[in-house]
């Protein structure tokens, strides 16, 4: 065994993905000391992203105020990687869900303007491309709130600016660029967006994600005539159905906003983070990976960080190992290509016990050293 790649998620509530990799790391080392590691600190896109690319890349944090769904100041943090030519953020730390009580939550009302005013802070830091994660959003705005804060206008049929909320939708008439900032124009976007939704219609934002966010029946079927509207408007202003693009609902048509007004990809979390990171270039003398995260069940198969490495890995005939704090419905991971699957707690305690960071890593430590040992001992063969 030469060269392993080592390539877990976080073991949420107990291990970040740097702790898993490097437990996985020592364990590898105790039996095969002469083995070359890679390790890849990674995520799927969603909550966490921004800190394991931060540290990935060994970039730094911003700390910045910006406005909540409801326009209170709030402070976040972004990350700047490479030379700080690349900003990561998540759209959640400014645009929110989880920034809202219960009562306040009210898709008619919030807005993504805080999720611009991050855009336009690293855009003047020099910033030209741009990693984001969409999930977890309190809006159903379109995008047009992030956009107001970078320089659009959404006009009404009298001239007049609108507000950028999913209320405003139904009442844009018009767009102005002209105070659009320069330096948006040049900058690439690339957006994780794990979900397929249309922007408008039974399956877009409106019908499909409004209702977690707060909406009644008549008000999301307000917020769909409203997605409507303006996907009308953007079809006839930049020529693109945003319908026929799947992921444009994502966010609450924030997805959309990105395409057709940032000229954005759109692509699944782990995709745009492996690419980031350069995961297939690693890949190529590798004798296998291993990956894992805190449960191995049917969602792994189905988008996760350990799906996509499973992906990448089976393009280049690289065996694929995961760990996991609990591993579930194995017949099927096996099936969708997995070499094996361990669990790390091997013996009886409660969750609590298994979820302690000191319990976590030792558990990691004593199965990696067990697959290693079963590793050497066939190839002495």
């Amino acid at each position: 065994m030469r060269k392993i790649i080592i390539a877990p998620d976080s073991f949420k509530g107990s291990l970040s993905s740097v702790e898993v990799a490097n437990a996985i790391e020592e364990a590898i080392k105790r039996v095969i000391p002469t083995c070359k590691t890679v390790k890849m600190s990674i995520a799927d896109g969603g909550e966490g992203t921004m800190e394991t690319m931060v540290n990935a890349f060994e970039g730094e944090k911003i700390k910045i105020i910006v406005h909540d769904p409801l326009m209170r100041p709030i402070e976040i943090e972004y990350g700047l990687i490479e030379s700080g030519k690349t900003a990561i953020l998540e759209m959640a730390a400014a645009s929110g869900l989880t920034l809202l009580s219960k009562s306040e939550q009210n898709p008619f009302l919030t807005t993504t303007f805080g999720t611009g005013e991050i855009i336009k802070d690293a855009l003047k830091r020099g910033c030209c491309s741009f990693l984001i994660g969409i999930g977890g959003s309190a809006t159903n705005d379109a995008g047009t709130g992030m956009l107001k804060a970078l320089g659009f206008s959404f006009l009404d049929k009298t001239g007049e600016e609108v507000d950028g909320t999913g209320k405003s939708l139904r009442t844009i008439y018009s767009i102005d660029e002209s105070k659009v900032i320069p330096e948006v124009k040049e900058a690439q976007f690339t957006i994780a967006c794990d979900v397929n939704n249309a922007f408008s219609g039974p399956s877009g934002a409106a019908y499909v994600f409004a209702p977690q966010k707060g909406a009644n029946e008549k008000m999301t079927m307000k917020l769909d005539e409203g997605l409507d509207c303006f996907r009308l408007l953007i079809k006839k202003e930049k020529g693109v159905n945003l319908n026929t693009i799947p992921g444009t609902g994502a966010a609450g048509g924030l997805g959309g906003g990105f395409v057709a007004f940032l000229n954005a990809q759109l692509k699944p979390g782990i995709e745009m983070v492996l690419e980031a990171v350069d995961f297939d270039k690693h890949l190529k003398d590798a004798d296998l990976v291993i990956t894992g995260e805190g449960k191995l069940d049917k969602q792994t198969a189905m988008g996760k960080a350990a799906s996509g490495i499973l992906d990448a890995a089976c393009k280049r005939n690289v065996p694929v190992i995961a760990i996991g704090g609990s591993v579930e419905d194995i017949k099927n991971l096996i099936e969708r290509g997995f070499t094996s699957l361990f669990s790390i707690v091997l013996s009886p305690m409660s969750l609590e016990e298994a979820m302690q960071k000191e319990n976590a890593k030792r558990n990691i430590i004593q199965i990696i050293e067990q697959i290693t040992k079963t590793i050497k001992h066939f190839q002495k063969k």
